[in-house]
């Protein structure tokens, strides 16, 4: 059962069977909500806009041991992808980036390409989400050379179920329109994450952080994905 005391400034926990690492997360109480200390009231102090968090850092994610909610999306080609379908047939590595404009992100494609194989081979599927529309997520594709999942959350569906969801920085207005195919009018983006999902469609592994020049590295999320493999 969640409680009303939420998280934020995530990094992700797993516990190792055999090496005893920790991946994991720093844990602060979310001023979103009102928690209970003794007799002391946290009051809620969190400015919200289009039902979402205006910073990064208040987000309140889904939390390892939960269930990922029910999304379809469309792929780079437009085609629906249902993803609780796709999970169930085969462990994901599921990826929430901004966009393929931001630097940040392209790094950790690349990043992601070059251990796919590796993850293929355990027994994962790599899905990455972005605000793009299918037509930038092409460019994305074709640009970058990846072969594994793109996918469409241009409206921000998924990343509010997610609850990574927070109002973008005025800077980016500009250019919020023609990324997400006019679909993002409230100017949203992701917490840029990262959640291993086991075949039951629960969250095994995540690695948020509010930061967006700091991404879990792709040798840490190989070994993590590896450290999961028997409960996938």
């Amino acid at each position: 059962m969640k409680t009303n005391i939420k998280k934020h400034n995530y990094f992700s926990v797993a516990s190792w069977k055999n090496a005893c690492v920790v991946f994991a997360v720093m844990g602060l109480l979310n001023s979103g909500d009102t928690a209970m200390a003794g007799t002391t009231t946290v009051k809620d102090t969190v400015k919200m806009v289009a039902g979402v968090p205006v910073k990064p850092e208040d987000i309140s994610p889904l939390l390892i041991g939960e269930p990922i909610p029910m999304l379809q999306l469309p792929t780079s080609s437009g085609k629906r992808f249902d993803l609780n379908k796709s999970v169930a047939e085969k462990p994901a590595i599921l990826v929430f980036y901004r966009g393929g404009w931001c630097p940040y992100c392209s790094k950790q494609l690349s990043g992601l390409q070059e251990i796919e194989q590796d993850l293929v081979n355990m027994g994962y599927q790599v899905i990455a989400v972005s605000t793009d529309s299918p037509e930038n997520l092409n460019k994305t594709l074709n640009k970058q050379k990846l072969t594994y999942t793109l996918l469409s959350d241009a409206d921000l569906d998924a990343a509010k179920k997610f609850g990574i969801a927070f109002k973008g920085p005025r800077d980016y207005d500009s250019f919020f329109g023609e990324t997400s195919g006019g679909k993002n009018v409230n100017k949203l983006l992701p917490v840029p994450s990262v959640f291993i999902i086991s075949r039951k469609g629960t969250i095994l592994f995540e690695y948020i952080n509010p930061d967006i020049t700091q991404r879990v590295s792709a040798s840490l999320l190989k070994a993590a994905a590896g450290a999961l493999r028997e409960e996938i």
